[in-house]
């Protein structure tokens, strides 16, 4: 009975993706018609064929690999400094509650939109990639999560160490760390979809199209299509698509490279977020 309702429960997941990939590859007519479920109807690459084939797409793409690379090294670093002192008691970390509760107090109330805009603003950083990754630079949440990992160690493994006379770093990257990589594995993924799929930012932060990451130029220029600024080519491929069909080609471009990651962290996912909720 668990295998036919997880059964059922997979398959009400993967009908929906299925359909809106047969829609990316279906015409428009056969689309606005209803014609189209699981299998593309009149077979076109006109809503890919779109989105690739002019260089701003490309561009954003590198924009958008760019931001991942630096926010999600940047968050995990962050991450592991912050969760390793804030684990640890308050014998052994004066202040420790004090700090705890400064980081939760930033995640649960904020200054607001034209405040957090104005500080990017006076720093320069707005229209560079920095914009993108340093005001997002410490996921509270996945600290959380690490730090409630840490926790849950043996502490023997540490006194032992610093018994041979090693130091809080050492014991950090080749202890905690090492034994930390189903929770580590979890906000990696975390972070890597975070930034990926973050398009607002984008928007907001950036003031010109070709700084715009790929979510925020999908956005742009996909959704909400100009047709004055078609070119002749763009304007027969707009013929063959509908918002149906360029919203489903959207939805694969943007998800494709966190369909390719994901199996590879799936195993330590479950056992990962798990282990990192448990407080003692």
């Amino acid at each position: 009975m668990n295998n036919f309702l997880l059964l059922l429960l997979a398959i009400t997941c993967v009908l929906p993706m299925l359909h809106i990939l047969a829609l990316s590859f279906s015409s428009a007519s056969a689309v606005t018609a209803g014609e189209v479920t699981f299998w593309p109807v009149d077979w076109t690459t006109a809503a890919y064929e779109n989105v690739f084939g002019k260089k701003e797409y490309l561009v954003a793409f590198w924009v958008s690999i760019k931001r991942v690379a630096i926010g999600v090294t940047i968050n995990m670093l962050l991450t592991i400094l912050i969760a390793y002192p804030l684990s640890k008691e308050n014998s052994q970390f004066p202040g420790r509650t004090i700090y705890a509760w400064y980081f939760v107090f930033t995640m649960l109330f904020s200054g607001g939109l034209i405040p957090w805009y104005m500080i990017i603003k006076d720093t320069g950083l707005l229209d560079t990639i920095w914009a993108l990754v340093i005001p997002s630079a410490v996921p509270i949440f996945n600290v959380i999560i690490l730090l409630n990992f840490f926790r849950g160690l043996p502490k023997e493994l540490e006194e032992s160490a610093k018994l041979d006379g090693a130091g809080y770093f050492t014991v950090l990257w080749r202890i905690f760390v090492p034994l930390s990589m189903p929770a580590l594995a979890t906000l990696l993924l975390f972070a890597v979809v975070g930034h990926w799929n973050s398009w607002f930012d984008g928007l907001i932060l950036s003031n010109r199209t070709e700084h715009y990451p790929l979510q925020s130029f999908l956005q742009t220029i996909i959704i909400k299509l100009d047709p004055a600024y078609l070119t002749p080519k763009q304007a027969e491929l707009n013929a063959l698509m509908n918002n149906r069909t360029s919203r489903a080609a959207q939805i694969f471009v943007a998800a494709f490279p966190i369909l390719i990651i994901y199996p590879f962290l799936q195993r330590f996912f479950i056992k990962g977020i798990v282990l990192g909720s448990v407080k003692e």
